[in-house]
């Protein structure tokens, strides 16, 4: 059986992943930071286990990986999906939120991955899967700090898979579009409307709907694939 670890797999995509990822036959480890009761309720639902660690300290990442290891042996899938959402004008970000959103969403994918790596090179296997955004793709107004974390994350996505392909190990890329989750809730019902007419397949993505991107990335049929950045945006950006 594979093991997968999730990192932010507490709720919205992060959970949409590891409850899909448990029905393709893994066992999953869900990183969690804040929600630990329902990560807790989650690892038991799935017969997992839920760990706390904060992706943006390096030292943490390497304890949660050696935690994987010592357990199971073996760490077959990483899904780099913590990140830190920040919205306004860019003169009005602090340095404190500047590095909480940096430091989660493109220091952390780093981190996971550096630590991930030897286990999968030892293998000569492995499939780590990073999570972006369209505003990684194309840039958001008022997103500025998150946007450069996202297409940060795309570069990092193409340049690990160069270099870890002659081992076995794909690295493949998520850019979501406006998905229905709480950080996006929080835009208000009229926002959101508004954005389901934007997105040419007239409604929003579903967290099921990246979950099932991120299945496929980790399923043998993508096994001649990497480097490459999947978008479930609903036409949104093309």
């Amino acid at each position: 059986m594979r093991v997968a670890l999730i990192t932010g797999g507490s709720r919205g995509i992060g959970a949409a992943v590891a409850r899909k990822l448990h029905a393709d036959g893994c066992t999953v480890v869900i990183d969690y930071i804040h929600s630990k009761d329902r990560a807790e309720a989650l690892a038991a639902e799935l017969d997992g286990i839920a760990l706390q660690a904060d992706v943006s300290d390096p030292a943490v990442v390497c304890r949660l990986v050696d935690t994987v290891l010592e357990k199971f042996c073996q760490l077959d899938v990483l899904v780099c999906n913590a990140g830190a959402a920040w919205q306004g004008l860019t003169q009005d970000m602090t340095d404190e939120d500047y590095r909480r959103v940096m430091g989660t969403g493109l220091d952390g994918t780093f981190y996971c991955c550096r630590a991930a790596l030897p286990q999968m090179l030892r293998q000569k296997s492995g499939k780590i899967i990073t999570v972006s955004s369209m505003w990684g793709q194309v840039g958001g107004s008022c997103e500025a700090a998150y946007s450069a974390a996202k297409a940060g994350v795309i570069g990092l996505t193409k340049a690990l898979a160069k270099e870890v392909a002659p081992s076995g190990i794909t690295v493949n890329c998520i850019a979501p579009g406006v998905i229905d989750t709480d950080m996006v809730r929080s835009l208000g019902t009229e926002a959101l409307q508004d954005l389901a007419e934007e997105t040419p397949l007239g409604r929003l993505g579903t967290a099921e709907d990246v979950a099932e991107c991120v299945s496929f990335l980790c399923s043998p049929a993508a096994d001649f694939l990497t480097g490459q950045v999947i978008a479930p945006n609903g036409g949104l950006v093309i």
